[in-house]
């Protein structure tokens, strides 16, 4: 029984639409089981502008003090999940709003204190916590928050948590959802990137901004044993496949 993961931002949480939660039961009635990662960057930015808290983003991650935690967790937890996760319920779904604090479900570190603040990286994931769920075909939505070994909690990257939720399901495909249909090279779409050429990419800029961190999370999935990765507007589409050069194919 394969695992499909996905990592939704908040924005396309207003848009789940019907064609999203077909997928989503084509893939149920397939045998497949579900997590989904949702950020919510878009509606903590406007929260700190509501509060007259200055936004500060740096190489696409959000630089955290102790009042933007605190904004983060509000958001996210209070505002983002309980809207996703109402949806899912509205459609049938045993959906369950999950967090660090969820058995430590997601165990982090800090990324760099001096720069970034309360920003961190996953150490590990409750592995054992979310096979008990799936087997009893729950569909785990996971906010991304982390908490160290002595309580404290991290503002993480919502890329790098549906990476590491992936690898450590060993999932046979993560579909990182954005606002666009993939990555643009001029006026084309790139089907499929190796990751060997990412790096010549970030070199021309033509990945810059929240793709960066998108980027390496998938790659780090890749090699923990991720079956294939998209990064797409739309689950029912591949949008652009990341793969390794000598992999002939990656299957879906």
């Amino acid at each position: 029984m394969g695992v499909i993961v996905v990592k939704m931002g908040g924005v396309a949480s207003d848009n789940l639409d019907a064609a999203f939660f077909d997928q989503i039961k084509t893939w149920q009635s397939q045998g497949k089981q579900v997590v989904i990662v949702h950020g919510g960057g878009y509606y903590i930015s406007e929260m700190m502008q509501r509060l007259g808290q200055e936004v500060h983003i740096q190489n696409g991650l959000r630089v955290t003090d102790a009042g933007t935690l605190e904004i983060t967790r509000m958001v996210l937890l209070g505002q983002v999940q309980p809207l996703i996760t109402t949806k899912f319920l509205a459609e049938g779904f045993h959906a369950l709003g999950l967090s660090a604090g969820s058995d430590q479900l997601i165990q982090g570190d800090f990324l760099n204190q001096g720069e970034l603040g309360f920003v961190g990286q996953v150490s590990q994931v409750n592995q054992a916590l979310l096979t008990i769920l799936l087997e009893k075909a729950h569909i785990p939505i996971i906010a991304p928050l982390g908490i160290t070994k002595e309580g404290q909690w991290l503002n993480i990257n919502a890329d790098e948590v549906a990476c590491k939720v992936a690898s450590a399901l060993q999932a046979e495909a993560l579909y990182l959802l954005t606002d666009v249909p993939g990555i643009r090279k001029q006026d084309e779409w790139l089907t499929r990137v190796s990751v060997e050429q990412v790096s010549q990419l970030v070199a021309e800029k033509v990945v810059t901004g929240g793709m960066l961190p998108k980027l390496a999370s998938a790659q780090t999935a890749l090699e923990a044993g991720v079956t294939a990765v998209y990064i797409t507007n739309s689950i029912a589409s591949q949008g652009t496949e990341l793969y390794y050069q000598e992999c002939l194919q990656l299957e879906a």
